[in-house]
């Protein structure tokens, strides 16, 4: 369940903007604009304020600019409403030949910067719905501020153990193998067989435990359990336990009157931050967030479905052919690249709530 995601990660960013702004001697103005000024100023598409969050895993890890996480957010500050939408990773994308989780990693390659423009352009074509800000998080700078903030409490909700968790930096590791043999061995169907040494056993009994920001990073990234832990829905359930106890701790009384964590805090994530949010509108950031603390949250995941519950689905997966570059894709259920059911579902749940997703007959 998506409850809060918005809320906690919009708290996070606007307490390490503030820090930032105490860091920078910019204090004076930010509080007289937050004292005095009244009204909220931020961009909108019509009556809302649509915001897309990202996570990367960023650093040293395999791909540090592709989007783990991908959650258009529309808010609506009138009715008090807070509209998350999460879009899976594997969603295929004609236009780019490649994965939704590509975009940023590709409009970043071309030009610094190019990462927003791009994934702006992807996801408001998928939701027919205008992007005004982005927020990437880099998910290393996340591990390290949980270590500042000394371990968070993470409720597992359920048992598992992946025996294929990826070792960084361990990726191409021959493991012992001789050159010649190793275009072969790729093909092997068991890598963890051949390759042992790429991967390390990860094990989460259910209950609340202390996590290192290692741990927590384990946990949020494994996608090799078995079981129904085994998907990426799943992890991003987990992705959001794991937001919500660094928000929990965060807010902890002990944490913000520590000088040295807070400066600490403010240090890591600065430099794992991406936005296109100007400065002006921090103050902003900080008083919408402060008014949606009661507000009503109607997330939704754009998913396959669940057979097993009778619940239909958008997205299909399709066989693997080279018409998806031989990968493990998710296409709309109407036809890949034909978004318009995505499209028409996302707008009655960002205006009217509660809207059914219609089976459809097979032919389809």
């Amino acid at each position: 369940m998506r409850k809060k995601i918005f809320l906690i990660l919009a708290a996070i960013f606007t307490i390490v903007i503030v820090i930032g702004v105490l860091q920078t001697s910019k204090l004076y103005p930010i509080l007289f604009q937050l004292l005095f000024k009244r009204e909220i100023q931020l961009k909108k598409a019509n009556t809302n304020t649509n915001i897309l969050l990202l996570g990367t895993g960023g650093g040293k890890h395999e791909g540090p600019n592709l989007t783990d996480t991908i959650i258009f957010v529309s808010i609506n500050e009138e009715n008090n409403k807070v509209t998350p939408i999460s879009i899976p990773r594997d969603l295929w994308i004609p236009e780019l030949s490649a994965k939704v989780n590509m975009a940023y990693a590709v409009g970043e390659n071309k030009r610094k910067g190019g990462g927003i423009v791009l994934v702006k352009a992807v996801i408001a074509k998928i939701l027919s719905q205008p992007i005004n800000y982005v927020v990437r998080i880099d998910f290393d700078g996340f591990v390290k501020a949980v270590n500042v903030l000394g371990g968070i409490d993470v409720d597992v909700k359920n048992s598992f153990e992946d025996l294929e968790y990826p070792i960084i930096g361990k990726e191409n590791d021959p493991c012992g193998h001789k050159d010649e043999d190793l275009k072969t061995l790729a093909t092997a169907s068991s890598q963890l067989e051949v390759f042992p040494c790429r991967y390390d056993h990860v094990r989460f009994e259910g209950g609340i435990q202390l996590m290192s920001g290692v741990t927590a990073l384990q946990f949020v990234r494994s996608r090799h359990a078995k079981g129904t832990e085994g998907n990426d829905f799943a992890r991003s359930k987990r992705q959001e336990q794991v937001i919500k106890a660094f928000k929990d701790k965060i807010f902890s009384l002990n944490v913000l009157l520590n000088p040295a964590k807070v400066i600490g805090l403010y240090s890591v994530l600065q430099e794992s931050i991406d936005t296109n949010i100007k400065e002006e509108e921090f103050d902003d950031f900080v008083r919408l967030a402060q008014k949606l603390k009661n507000a009503q949250i109607q997330s939704t995941v754009l998913d396959y479905g669940d057979k097993e519950k009778n619940r239909a689905g958008f997205l299909v997966n399709p066989p693997i052919s080279d018409d998806f570059g031989r990968q493990w894709v998710l296409i709309p259920r109407v036809g890949n690249g034909d978004f318009s059911e995505i499209q028409k579902y996302v707008e009655c749940e960002i205006f009217v709530g509660n809207c059914p997703i219609f089976k459809i007959s097979p032919s389809k």
